[in-house]
């Protein structure tokens, strides 16, 4: 099957004539800025960093549109070419420009696969195009051939997360691959929890699959949820793509700022993700021996999904002792589940704790 780009882009992306703000147009050096219509006088507040001064930099002026700074540092961990990359204002931006770049509304379809991230339906509903839902299988992986059934002539999108939320595991790498090779339209991999994961990102497979976007994040392993910043990996012709349909300052200078400065701290963040898996391993240990425990399943990421005899009750119980999880009972395939997330060595004891007293 030969993969033809230009033929899932909607026609009216297509034809599109981005806005081009002011720093679009120039490029270059310059001492004096006088074309975006900015407070020439400065802010009342300097950009922070970690050592608690300001580091010279106000806000008054747009940040840059395509947040290269932060692309070629980004290049440098991940091992792409920064013209790879596109950030988005969180994973959920990335999300909903997929479905206003290759979804016509009542007319195209995607691919889903519950229980899965809810904001790929979410996305899908606001943007009016109908999801098609092919569950996992009982063990949590994909249905390959359930999937490529229920695709046809307008089934543009896949979404695959892989490690799963809210089940933790990772999809099998053959599988993904067999879809890579034979679904019709793009195949988006969500590797949001990735860095905790035994299985290599498909980042490197960028150059041998056209139709493939690897989405990972800064809010997991590296700590920045409140920054919203969302990262796809693709070809050249997608990022043009996703560049062309975004607002044009989507990413805060501030944000630039302060991941370009986070991104320094690598060794940091290997640390972090270390003590997570160690203490994952011994949150599944702990919370095995409770006889109202029925069941942890395999985690590749920073939470468990754990079944219990009563989600509703114990997740009751632990609200009301100041302990917040996830309660994913509704979800398909997750009764009596909760979600609960790798905290601190000091917070799981803490749940551990609260636990035991439940069981008492």
């Amino acid at each position: 099957m030969k993969f033809e780009l230009e033929k899932l882009v909607r026609d009216n992306i297509r034809r599109l004539t981005p806005y081009s703000s002011a720093r679009h147009e120039f490029k270059g050096e310059a001492s004096v800025f006088l074309d975006a219509n900015e407070n020439s006088f400065g802010s009342p507040v300097l950009l922070p960093s970690s050592g608690g001064e300001g580091i010279g930099e106000r806000f008054n002026r747009y940040p840059d549109p395509l947040q290269w700074q932060l692309k070629f540092e980004l290049a440098k961990i991940k091992g792409v070419p920064a013209e790879y990359i596109f950030i988005g204002n969180g994973s959920d931006e990335v999300i909903d420009l997929a479905y206003r770049i290759f979804c016509n509304p009542k007319k195209d379809n995607v691919i889903i696969c519950p229980p899965t991230y809810g904001m790929y339906e979410v996305s899908a509903n606001i943007n009016d195009v109908e999801i098609r839902k092919v569950n996992l299988t009982e063990d949590f992986q994909l249905d390959v051939d359930g999937i490529l059934g229920a695709t046809d002539q307008n089934t543009k999108l896949l979404f695959i997360c892989s490690p799963n939320n809210p089940t933790a595991n990772n999809m099998k790498r053959k599988d993904v691959e067999l879809l890579l090779n034979n679904f019709p339209g793009i195949v988006i991999i969500d590797e949001a929890y990735i860095n905790f994961s035994r299985q290599k990102t498909f980042i490197q497979e960028l150059t041998e699959y056209e139709n493939l976007v690897v989405m990972q994040t800064l809010s997991k392993a590296w700590g920045l949820a409140s920054l919203r910043l969302g990262l796809a990996f693709a070809s050249i012709q997608i990022i043009e793509l996703f560049n062309k349909v975004k607002p044009p300052y989507n990413i805060n200078k501030a944000s630039q700022a302060l991941a370009i400065e986070a991104l320094q701290n690598t060794q940091q963040v290997n640390d972090w993700i270390k003590q997570t898996v160690e203490q994952r391993d011994f949150l599944i240990k702990k919370l095995s021996g409770f006889p109202f425990v029925k069941k942890i399943f395999e985690s590749d990421a920073n939470f468990l999904l754990v079944r219990v005899d009563n989600a509703n009750t114990l997740y009751n119980y632990l609200s009301q002792n100041k302990i917040i999880v996830r309660n994913r009972s509704k979800e398909i395939m997750c009764d009596n589940c909760l979600r609960i997330t790798i905290g601190t060595p000091e917070e799981n004891l803490q749940l551990l704790k609260k636990v035991r007293n439940y069981e008492k």
